[in-house]
């Protein structure tokens, strides 16, 4: 007999709160149903905070339900004021669509959109040509300002100050709910927990309208163990745009993640069989790093491809010196950076060069990683903050440096 994928899901760490627990398993344990997501276009990449959503959708996909993508047109030109102590920046209508373009088609990749059985709407197709006062009679009137007002999202801005076009997101959220129940039979929202009062306004919203009970379910806040944001490091955001984060960056990522990390980051990012995650996560001492490998791989696979997961395996294990080549042809799908010989000749501090490829975010911060003896060129640590970076130090495979014991960046010199 299959799991019902409500239980699998639950079991996997990705239900925060449902509106009808019994009402949604059997929702998605009967026929195919249409859910979705939104995604508001605030950059040109989603990052790595958004694999949650995106591998919730994957798994019900696979379970043969349909998916809708929202990329948000509409509502970006307001901008979500959930979890944010100030307000977003205002972004152009033309810097918006673009993002939507960009976040469409890096959706793409995860959902294969085929305009049946998978859909990706951009909602300002229906937002941006309603007529205002119109919208107000039929939608507004629905909505309680004292209940508005008692929702984590706008509580948390009162202090600070909450703006009238933002006190709107959820009166436009709620009526994408509506939109698309009408017009897809839309029938379950979901999205991250601090949407939970927008998505329940989506529901109460088609109750009212449509006289029809529809599911709400959101996902957890994620955070490492350590407390960062999932997603965020030090040295930058984890974009899934391979542009902005290169293959090999992503994977150590994930590799380098916190030991009491592994388990649960190898239920939500990859697809694993739990029982083969249950022996991974029994792993202890220096064998976690397997468990930490098949994270960083499955991961590197599901956002840049099997090809390109392999390849940044293959440049990693060179890197630590345990791959069976050392020519530096597997270097290929390390980070680097180009620079011209002159620079060399002249001599380079290395806390300007570490700070400027990003394996610092600082000279100040590099300065202080050296007087730790924690940055390296060609696996020799640097001594003295006055050493200089020269031809000497110009292999066949060009300049390895590295921060700590995990963050390589190759220097080719042109």
């Amino acid at each position: 007999m299959n799991s019902n994928i409500y239980d699998i899901l639950k079991e996997r760490g990705f239900i925060a709160q449902v509106s009808d627990e019994d009402a949604l398993r059997r929702m998605l344990g009967g026929n195919p149903i249409t859910f979705y997501v939104g995604f508001d276009s605030t950059a040109t990449s989603l990052h790595a905070g958004s694999l949650v959503p995106i591998m919730v959708m994957k798994h019900l996909q696979q379970a043969g339900h349909r998916p809708i993508a929202i990329v948000g047109g509409g509502t970006t030109m307001v901008g979500d004021p959930s979890g944010k102590t100030e307000m977003r920046k205002m972004l152009s209508e033309d810097a918006i669509r673009k993002n939507g373009q960009a976040i469409h088609a890096q959706l793409d990749r995860y959902l294969h959109f085929d305009g049946k059985k998978s859909l990706a709407l951009d909602n300002a197709d229906w937002l941006l040509p309603l007529n205002y006062v119109e919208f107000l009679r039929e939608i507004g009137r629905h909505f309680s300002v004292n209940r508005m007002l008692a929702a984590e999202a706008y509580k948390m801005r009162l202090e600070k100050g909450l703006s009238f076009i933002e006190f709107n997101y959820q009166l436009l959220q709620a009526y994408d709910y509506l939109h698309l129940y009408q017009k897809y039979g839309c029938s379950l929202q979901m999205g991250g927990d601090d949407q939970w009062g927008n998505i329940l306004a989506g529901t109460d919203l088609i109750r009212r309208v449509e006289g029809a009970k529809v599911e709400a379910m959101t996902f957890p806040l994620l955070t490492t163990a350590s407390g960062a944001k999932m997603g965020k490091t030090a040295y930058g955001t984890i974009w899934l745009d391979p542009s902005l984060l290169k293959p090999y960056d992503f994977y150590q990522y994930w590799v380098n993640c916190d030991d009491r990390d592994v388990g649960r980051f190898l239920k939500l990012y990859t697809f694993l069989p739990l029982a083969e995650i249950k022996q991974l996560e029994a792993l202890k001492g220096s064998d976690i790093r397997k468990a930490k490998q098949a994270l960083a791989s499955e991961a590197t696979s599901i956002t840049h491809g099997e090809k390109a997961a392999k390849e940044t395996q293959v440049s990693a294990s060179t890197a630590f010196g345990t791959g069976e080549g050392k020519s530096g042809r597997d270097l290929a799908a390390m980070p680097s950076t180009t620079i011209s010989r002159e620079r060399l000749t002249g001599g380079i501090n290395p806390a300007e060069l570490f700070t400027e490829i990003g394996l610092s975010s600082s000279r100040g911060e590099a300065k202080r990683l050296i007087k730790q003896d924690g940055l390296y060129v060609n696996d020799k640590q640097i001594k003295s903050l006055n050493q200089q970076l020269n031809e000497a130090d110009l292999t066949p495979n060009g300049i390895l440096l590295r921060a700590g014991k995990k963050k390589y960046h190759r220097i080719i010199v042109k």
